[in-house]
């Protein structure tokens, strides 16, 4: 099973990006897909997360600006960005509860995207 994320690159204030990542591989089935981001010499925070179901939760510093949401026929899951700000530069990750069988799942991440918000 891999994660693939795409979408990133450099915008200036204000614009807006479209990340994607895909899961492909032997996959049963995928529970919750989450959005995390580290920007250069701080902690990895989680960013927005979506259920199977729809349920979505985000950051604080993101909401109003950033919507997840997912494919789930096509195992993708999306963050619409917008009125992004410098301090919204980070590598974003994707992360994924994959289950290959009906009873075995466990935690992917994918490589990253880098975000870069000129002002």
């Amino acid at each position: 099973v891999q994660l693939q994320a795409s979408g990133g690159g450099l915008v200036q204030v204000g614009g807006s990006l479209r990340l994607s990542c895909a899961a492909s591989g032997s996959i049963f089935s995928i529970n919750a897909m989450t959005w995390y981001r580290q920007a250069a010499g701080k902690q990895r925070e989680l960013v927005a997360a979506i259920t199977s179901g729809g349920s979505t939760n985000y950051a604080d510093s993101v909401k109003g600006r950033f919507t997840i949401s997912r494919d789930n026929a096509k195992n993708t899951v999306y963050l619409q960005t917008n009125s992004l700000k410098p301090e919204d530069t980070a590598v974003y990750y994707c992360n994924a509860d994959i289950f290959v069988e009906i009873d075995y799942g466990m935690d992917y991440w994918g490589k990253g995207t880098q975000v870069t918000v000129s002002s």
